[in-house]
């Protein structure tokens, strides 16, 4: 690899360093009754709210429309995501004492299923959290559903539901367009260096 090329690549393990600082991803609701909003952070290990009672609140919430309460001790994906993302640092960091160009394409693949597989799965907890519903609940709507959007905006009954990536799922997208810079870059300028040499 270029030098250049191992310094940008460099920046794509040590950019996850933030999803241990920040998190990943925020969920929000919107409602007259809340004009402060409820909401949670999801970070790499813990949930918890945007203020802090927040979480206790929408368990209150859910209560009456029959979904589950959210502990966040009992999500398993929580207690493996801080060793996942670790392996990814220091994978990235050996490549850039490996010197393998062909070695990032690698890392960049293995990271992308990583990051697939982490969205399906909050996908199937918003699922599951919105569609398994206590039939005695208190509220029941036939045909309503409460999941929460993956990525977006929605109306649930009179809540609007946000969700959107935070600081450290931002730095996890940075981290995957920067490495696939890095390949490239390291490409072209190996391709002008034997053009040169011709």
């Amino acid at each position: 690899m270029n030098k250049i090329t191992k310094i940008i690549f460099a920046l794509a393990p040590l950019s996850l360093i933030l999803m241990y600082l920040y998190p990943i991803w925020s969920i929000s609701l919107e409602a007259p009754q809340y004009p402060e909003g409820l909401g949670m952070y999801i970070n790499i290990s813990s949930m918890e709210g945007h203020k802090p009672n927040d979480i206790h609140s929408v368990n209150g919430l859910n209560h009456y429309i029959g979904m589950k309460i959210i502990e966040p001790d009992s999500i398993v994906e929580l207690k493996l995501m801080p060793y996942i993302i670790l392996f990814m640092i220091l994978t990235g960091l050996g490549i850039v004492f490996l010197n393998n160009r062909k070695l990032i394409l690698v890392w960049i693949v293995l990271f992308l299923i990583v990051a697939v597989i982490g969205m399906y799965d909050f996908y199937m907890w918003g699922y599951d959290y919105g569609h398994n519903l206590d039939p005695h609940a208190i509220i029941k709507i036939p045909g309503m559903y409460y999941q929460p959007p993956l990525i977006g905006s929605k109306q649930l009954l009179n809540f609007t539901a946000h969700s959107y990536p935070y600081i450290g799922g931002f730095a996890a997208v940075f981290s995957i367009v920067i490495s696939g810079f890095s390949f490239v870059f390291d490409k072209y300028i190996l391709k002008n260096q034997r053009t040169k040499n011709e």
